[in-house]
């Protein structure tokens, strides 16, 4: 700073100057790094914006004879899918077409479309709004609250789901208690699921299912 200031080194202005320069340089990396930043948050939000929510719903409507039109499945055989996030849509209707999730009906379905129609799809159900299945049965929602709470560490505090990891609130519990039971038997596998669900017994899966299901 003395060098380009052409003061010498004892100089109030080149004292002043060279204890100042420090926290120049580094409010200008704080700038720099805010804008890149702002940038990258913005390229994203241009990626996650890229799906055509018109033609999802275009094609979903092949879905809507077992999920309802306009997601809300009304048979407690096939989930609700309004409100599930596009993340993890996406990555159910990969796993059904790669085989890694098995459902025969299902794997027709996702073969036959690409990954922009399952990227699109994806993002008009996660662009509903969703409604709870609810439960008749007061009692065995109770119990179910507390064995349920092991699930909330990854499905959110509200089983509301959280990215890749689905939304339990609202869906139909008789759907929930088949999964468990799936994930329990290996039927449906994922390793994190199917420790889980061997530690439940079937009352526990059908108490969970009926807390999971009110919400």
């Amino acid at each position: 700073c003395c060098l380009t200031m052409m003061q010498k080194p004892d100089s109030a202005l080149c004292r002043q100057d060279c204890t100042t320069s420090q926290p120049r340089v580094i409010s200008m990396n704080n700038k720099y790094h805010k804008i890149k930043y702002i940038v990258m948050l913005g390229l994203f939000a241009a990626g996650v914006n890229a799906a055509d929510i018109e033609a999802g719903k275009a094609k979903a409507a092949a879905c809507q004879g077992c999920h309802g039109a306009a997601g809300v499945s009304s048979s407690p055989l096939w989930p609700s899918l309004a409100g599930q996030s596009a993340v993890d849509r996406e990555s159910q209707l990969n796993k059904l077409r790669n085989g890694q999730r098995e459902n025969p009906v299902m794997k027709r379905f996702a073969s036959g479309v690409s990954d922009t129609d399952i990227q699109n799809i994806s993002a008009y159900y996660a662009s509903l709004h969703g409604k709870s299945a609810g439960s008749s049965d007061a009692n065995l929602v109770k119990l179910g609250k507390d064995k349920a709470a092991m699930c909330l560490g990854c499905h959110g505090n509200n089983a509301q789901g959280m990215g890749m990891v689905p939304k339990l609130a609202g869906q139909h519990p008789q759907y929930l208690a088949k999964q468990l039971t799936d994930f329990k038997k290996g039927a449906r596998k994922a390793p994190q699921m199917n420790a889980l669900a061997q530690s439940l017994s079937d009352d526990d899966i059908k108490a969970v299912a009926a807390y999971l299901g009110s919400l």
